[in-house]
């Protein structure tokens, strides 16, 4: 008698990440309780199971849904309102005073659904937030059912959300209680960058990540600027400080990193942190180029987000995936610098490892939670398919989403949401824009 099981998904191509480079053509998934089952080939998975709900996915790859792991999801609000200007240019003169007058619950409850509209959309079933309001960004994920990394942001000076070091610690542990329950919803330490946090705070969030056995978030050596000031008032490079704070270790992911010196990617290399790429908000910024290639042979873990729309503008991993896979090979001089089947782990499997995720998420293996995405590769602009995932990376855009599942539950049906509101998240964000406007100074 055929087992029975949740759900079966009978694709063109499985593609399960792990490993790397494998494509299994016309296989099946089965998935049962929000977890994967088995993968096997879909005449014997119709034989052996029995499924409440069958999808037939011809001329479709299903594949691990991307993870973008780093973001400032609520800044979608800000998309597109100061562009084509120099970092500090756009943080000190449009982006930070904008926060300062609008940031508010309401603020970053809108600014995420409507980031996390677009993610689904595009494929990410997960991301790794750091904004404040994080406890508003939980429940907003939590009643999308996309999972989330929640970032306990950190810095030294008073936002909306916390007055001080010790308050911002105080509430992000208190908004890590407040979801350690949650199977969706995991937290990280996220101080902001070495510039905007002091060592008292850093030195607690080294000793408390290690307590709770929990990722640190932070940015780092993400523009020359950032290096100079490091030296103007450390007296040291910001990353050899965070060497001797002890923040180096397995449970870093250090956002950015475009300025590196040999000897710094030989100490990172050792310390088992990771790196999170971004390279689209990275060259819009001209913020440098991140070492993709040099990065990779020092066996460092590259995973890859978009950063926030503010400075990207969109939250595209699809994008950001050609992009990075591009840029590795002008970078580094060298075609088979970062091949398609490389960037797609970074957008996967890599992300959840910089998270700490990767038993649960990342890759379509069995007992892993069915977090899946299926991707139609029967257009014009992929066709013929001779190698589905150098298509998934180099031709194959957003729009060509069909299907998204976090932990088996179907958040994107036929291209359509089904948690989520566009007509009202447009409203909303239209609203907020034309307020938003108005108030910039320096438009």
């Amino acid at each position: 008698m055929p087992e029975q099981v949740d759900q079966l998904i009978h694709a063109e191509w499985i593609i399960p990440v792990v490993p790397e480079n494998q494509v299994l053509d016309s296989h099946s998934l089965a998935v049962k309780g929000g977890r994967i089952e088995a993968i096997l080939p879909t005449a014997q998975a119709k034989s052996r199971y029995q499924a409440v709900h069958e999808t037939p996915l011809p001329g479709q790859a299903l594949m691990p849904g991307l993870i973008n792991a780093h973001t400032h999801a609520a800044m979608a609000l800000l998309r597109g309102l100061a562009d084509d200007l120099p970092l500090m240019t756009w943080l000190n003169e449009h982006i930070w005073p904008a926060e300062a007058k609008w940031i508010s619950e309401e603020f970053i409850h809108d600014g995420t659904q409507l980031a996390m509209a677009e993610m689904l959309l595009s494929g990410t079933t997960c991301f790794n937030d750091m904004y404040f309001f994080p406890d508003i960004t939980g429940r907003a994920a939590d009643s999308a059912g996309i999972r989330s990394v929640l970032g306990l942001i950190a810095i030294d000076f008073p936002s909306a959300w916390a007055c001080d070091g010790d308050d911002y610690l105080h509430k992000g542990l208190q908004v890590h209680d407040q979801f350690r329950a949650n199977p969706l919803i995991h937290t990280a330490f996220a101080p902001h960058a070495p510039y905007s946090v002091g060592n008292p705070v850093l030195e607690r969030i080294r000793v408390l990540a290690d307590e709770l056995e929990i990722p640190i978030h932070m940015h780092v050596h993400e523009t020359h600027d950032e290096i100079v000031q490091g030296l103007q008032h450390h007296d040291t490079r910001p990353m050899s400080r965070l060497h001797a704070l002890g923040l180096l270790s397995p449970s870093l992911a250090a956002v950015h990193m475009t300025h590196l010196e040999q000897q710094e990617i030989e100490i990172f290399a050792a310390s088992g942190a990771h790196v999170v790429h971004c390279p689209e908000s990275n060259l819009k910024l001209a913020s440098g180029f991140c070492p993709v290639s040099e990065l990779l042979e020092a066996d460092i873990n590259v995973a890859l987000g978009t950063d926030g729309a503010a400075s990207n503008n969109d939250l595209d991993m699809f994008s950001e995936m050609r992009t990075a896979a591009l840029l590795a090979k002008g970078v580094g001089g060298n075609a088979s610098a970062l091949p398609a089947a490389g960037a797609l782990s970074m957008a996967t499997i890599n992300g959840a490892r910089a998270l700490g995720l990767h038993q649960e998420t990342g890759s379509l293996e069995s007992g892993k939670s069915a977090d899946m995405i299926a991707v139609d590769l029967n257009r014009v602009h992929t066709q013929p398919v001779y190698h589905p995932i150098s298509q998934l990376v180099y031709a194959a855009g957003r729009e060509q989403v069909t299907h998204v599942w976090v932990a088996g539950r179907l958040l994107v049906s036929d291209g359509a949401l089904t948690t989520l509101d566009v007509a009202k998240l447009n409203a909303r964000a239209s609203h907020w824009g034309e307020r938003i406007l108005a108030a910039d100074v320096h438009t």
